[in-house]
Formats: structure tokens, C-alpha cells, sequence
């Protein structure tokens, strides 16, 4: 199973590099500017409206098909799937139409700083993008389809050729001013996307079938535990809609800055929590199914240290050397000494919850794998007033820094509250075990970081920025697995054993 995590991290990472390349372009050729801004604003216009029902079809699809397959057989899981992929695109539809008629309003909610011609851009953009909630269906349902059936790659790996789409299209409409290449990019890229994931799931067994019966006990069963998901997604969709808005009344270019940190944010969490929780969810689902908690404490508590090993040197390292890592991911091109300070301050204080966020994403996915979903739900809407709350107390404060630092108190909170929900439904978690190894993570993380920190200072100004940072990264990694080996951290050997063990395979 380690094994598997390490693979599905290494091509995570892959797929990030290239995520990355994408923001990286968008920085260069437009900076924190208007354009970037819409561009931005579009794209995430779709994920926010429709991502909610997506993210709550998804994850309880998992459960649910573990339990149609198992009793009625792979066809049945098959014509179900088929049925919920119908169900929802000819729902959907009834949201595309009012998005269209009302896109303005729906850009204004989204960006109240938004007027005049960046507004009238906006809403070309969205209504281009909206069409992209018809791929976003098929995608989200089959790549879940993939991981239940241990075909973790394809899912990880289709966001390259959707970058790669994103990145030309940046390219050709800078170069030539023609926007409305940048206008249709995503749904372009989004329908790659479509074709990969249909192709590989056609060889693994799924066949699309005409097949509509939305009164299906298996689709209401479905609406059951999506919906608190929906709602629980609806209101973490409903923070970073706030943090977007407030970013744009901020300052010009305050969605852009908020969005790069953002990214670089979300990417530690995709490669060193989502590819943790991908590889070990339907381990614990069917655990869930079969009631062996005892297994499936043993398995959270794997799950959340593999996590912390990974995410504790990120979260000190991404706030000793914010600035810097800033600097040389971005500052080049239009990316402006403004730009980087308003990215530093958002991804400063966005690394203040990188644990939070990884640990709420382990313990949400156990309530999903018990089919509760009503308690993740209520503690998202207790997040989000926290959020909202701190957001208006903060960000005169702090300015972008201070909608990000909200946001990481917030699911600081939630871990708390999720901790506490879960050992009431299952008694004692044995979570205190997990404690003198984080004592040790955090403490190898400090000196590493610290250490590194120095290297970068004393190279910096003879060998430049990119060999300083490269060398005091290496130097991070290199002595705090060093350090937690030494300590003897539980979980560690048995981690690296499982990366030797890959590599050797790939050699």
C-alpha cells in the first residue's frame, strides 16, 4: 500500500510541476493584472458552482459502489455509474442555462471589485467556462471509478495535457492579443481531459450506456450522502468565494497574488496529503463496510502520520523561506516587486494551516468511509462563520495575508472539532501515540529549516537566487530525514523502505 503511495506521489508530483508551469506562464505574460485576474476569476467560477456537487458526488460514490459491487456484482456498479453520469449531466443543464442568463450578477458576487471593462471581460470569460461543468461530470465520476479500481496514474496525470492546453493558450493570446483563445482555454482543456479518462475507463471494463432513471433507489441513496457533502463543499466553496471577492475590493491584481499562493498552497497538499488519502480511502471504506473499526483506526492513524511526515518540514520551510520560494517560482516577466510581496504575505500565512487542512482531509474521508456525512458538513458550516469572521477582523490588518491566515486558523479550529466528533462515534482514536513523533518531526522541521535558511543567506549573493534556494532545499530534505531517522520516528523507516523499494523497481 506504501508503495502505492509513493507512486501516486511521484506522479502527483509530476502533474503539480506542470500546474506550476502553467501559473508560472500566466505570471509571466500577465502578472497580477486585470487579465490574470479574469482569467483566474473564470476559470474558478464553474469549479465553485458546479465543484460542490461534484466533490459530494464523488466522494460518496466510493462507498456506494464498494457496496453495489459486492452485493450485485461489477455490472451493477457499471449500470449505476452510467445512470448517476446521465442523472447529473441532464440536472446540470437547468444550472448552465441560469449561469448564462445571469452571468454578470454571478461574476459581481464573485469579484465585487470587478467594473467597467474588466467586468464586461469577465463576463465573456464565464460564460465560455460554464460549459466546462459537462466534462467536469464525466471526469470527477470516472476518476473515482479509476482509484476504487486501484488505477491511481490516469487520474493524477490528466491535469498535464490540461495545463499543456492552458499554457499555449496564454502563450498565442499574449503574443497575439487575440483573447478569446485565453476565453475558450479551459473548456478546450477540460475536454482532453474527457477523452483521456473515457478512454481509460473503456479498458477498464466501463461502457457508457443511454441509461436515465433518476428515481433509482441507488440515486437517491447516492442524493443521501452527497448531499451533506454538497453542503459541507458549498461552504468551503463559499470561503474561498469570500477570500476572492475581498481580494479584488483589496487591491488590483489581489485575486492573482491570492491565487498563486493558493496554488502553491493546494500543491503540497495534492502531493503530500491527496496522495495519502487517495491510495488509503477505499482501504478504509470497505473497512467501514465490513465494521472493523479497530482496522480502520489503525489505518487513520497510519493515513495522518505518513501525512505529518511529510507536510511538517513543508509547512516550516514554505514560512522560513516564503520570500524567497516566491521569488523563484515567479519573479520574472510581468510578476512585479508587488506581486511578489502580496504572494509572500498570502503563502506566508496560507502555510500556517498546510497541517490542518492535510489532517481535516484525513479525518473527513473516515466519516465519509462510516457513511456520515452530516458531521463533516457541521463543522464546515462552524469553520466558515470562524473564516468569515476573521476575514473582516484580519484583512484590514493584514491585507491578503490576513484572508489567508483566517482560513488556516479556521481549519486549525476543525481539526479540533472533527478530533472530537470522531473519537464520540468511535471511542478511543489512540491519537496521543501519534504525539512524540510529532514532537520530533516538528523539532528535525525547525533545525532543517533554520539550517537551510542559513545556506541560502551565506550563498545567495555569490551564486544568485536559483542555485542558493536549490542547494538550501536540498540541504531541508537531506537533514531532516536524516534527523527523524536518527530520532527514530515511528514510520519513517518503513516509509523510506517503501520509496527504496519503488525506486529500485524503476531502476
Amino acid at each position: 500500500m506504501k508503495k502505492a503511495v509513493i507512486l501516486l506521489m511521484i506522479l502527483t508530483i509530476v502533474s503539480k510541476i506542470s500546474g506550476f508551469f502553467r501559473d508560472l506562464t500566466l505570471a509571466y505574460f500577465y502578472g497580477a493584472s486585470e487579465i490574470s485576474d479574469v482569467f483566474l476569476l473564470a476559470n474558478s467560477i464553474p469549479t465553485i458552482v458546479f465543484g460542490v456537487i461534484a466533490a459530494g458526488i464523488s466522494t460518496g460514490y466510493i462507498p456506494l459502489y464498494s457496496r453495489i459491487e459486492n452485493e450485485l456484482g461489477l455490472q451493477a456498479g457499471i449500470k449505476y455509474t452510467n445512470n448517476l453520469i446521465n442523472v447529473l449531466l441532464v440536472g446540470t443543464t437547468s444550472i448552465v442555462i441560469l449561469a448564462l442568463i445571469f452571468t454578470e450578477y454571478l461574476v459581481k458576487v464573485f469579484a465585487i471589485g470587478f467594473e467597467g471593462e474588466t467586468l464586461a471581460l469577465a463576463v465573456m470569460f464565464t460564460r465560455f467556462s460554464i460549459f466546462g461543468i459537462y466534462f467536469t461530470i464525466v471526469i470527477r465520476i470516472l476518476s473515482a471509478y479509476l482509484n476504487y479500481n486501484k488505477i491511481f496514474a490516469v487520474p493524477s496525470l490528466i491535469g498535464i495535457p490540461m495545463n499543456f492546453v492552458l499554457i499555449v493558450a496564454i502563450i498565442i493570446s499574449s503574443r497575439t492579443e487575440w483573447i478569446l483563445v485565453l476565453a475558450m482555454a479551459n473548456v478546450i482543456a477540460l475536454f482532453v481531459q474527457f477523452l483521456i479518462i473515457m478512454f481509460f475507463s473503456h479498458r477498464h471494463a466501463f461502457r457508457f450506456k443511454p441509461i436515465f432513471k433518476p428515481k433509482d433507489r441507488h440515486i437517491k441513496e447516492m442524493a443521501a450522502l452527497a448531499f451533506p457533502v454538497i453542503l459541507g463543499t458549498s461552504v468551503s466553496q463559499l470561503n474561498r468565494l469570500v477570500d476572492r471577492s475581498l481580494a479584488s475590493w483589496i487591491t488590483v491584481g489581489g485575486i492573482s497574488s491570492i491565487n498563486y499562493a493558493n496554488t502553491m498552497n493546494t500543491a503540497f497538499i495534492g502531493i503530500f496529503v491527496a496522495s495519502f488519502v487517495t491510495v488509503f480511502y477505499p482501504d478504509i471504506s470497505r473497512k467501514g463496510a465490513k465494521g472493523d473499526m479497530d482496522g480502520l483506526k489503525y489505518t487513520m492513524n497510519q493515513t495522518i502520520l505518513g501525512v505529518l511526515i511529510l507536510i511538517i518540514p513543508a509547512t516550516i520551510s514554505a514560512m522560513i523561506l516564503a520570500e524567497p520560494i516566491v521569488r523563484l517560482l515567479f519573479d520574472r516577466g510581468a510578476f512585479d516587486e508587488k506581486a511578489v510581496a502580496l504572494t509572500t504575505s498570502a503563502f506566508f500565512f496560507y502555510a500556517i494551516g498546510l497541517a490542518g487542512t492535510g489532517i481535516n482531509l484525513v479525518l473527513t474521508r473516515v466519516f465519509y468511509a462510516l457513511q456520515d456525512t452530516k458531521t463533516p458538513m457541521i463543522n464546515s458550516a462552524i469553520a466558515m462563520g470562524i473564516n468569515l469572521g476573521l476575514n473582516f477582523l484580519l484583512a484590514p490588518i493584514l491585507g491578503l495575508g490576513g484572508l489567508a491566515l483566517a482560513t488556516s486558523i479556521s481549519s486549525l479550529i476543525t481539526v479540533v472539532l472533527l478530533t472530537y466528533q470522531l473519537r464520540k462515534k468511535l471511542g478511543r482514536l489512540n491519537l496521543r501515540t501519534l504525539i512524540p513523533s510529532v514532537i520530533k518531526m516538528t523539532g528535525a522541521a525547525v533545525l532543517s529549516a533554520g539550517v537551510a535558511f542559513l545556506v541560502f543567506g551565506a550563498l545567495e549573493a555569490a551564486a544568485g537566487l536559483y542555485i542558493s534556494m536549490i542547494a538550501a532545499l536540498f540541504v531541508t530534505v537531506v537533514l531532516y530525514f536524516v534527523s527523524i531517522t536518527l530520532l527514530k520516528v515511528e514510520g519513517v523507516q518503513t516509509f523510506i523502505d517503501a520509496a527504496l523499494s519503488r525506486f529500485r523497481r524503476k531502476g
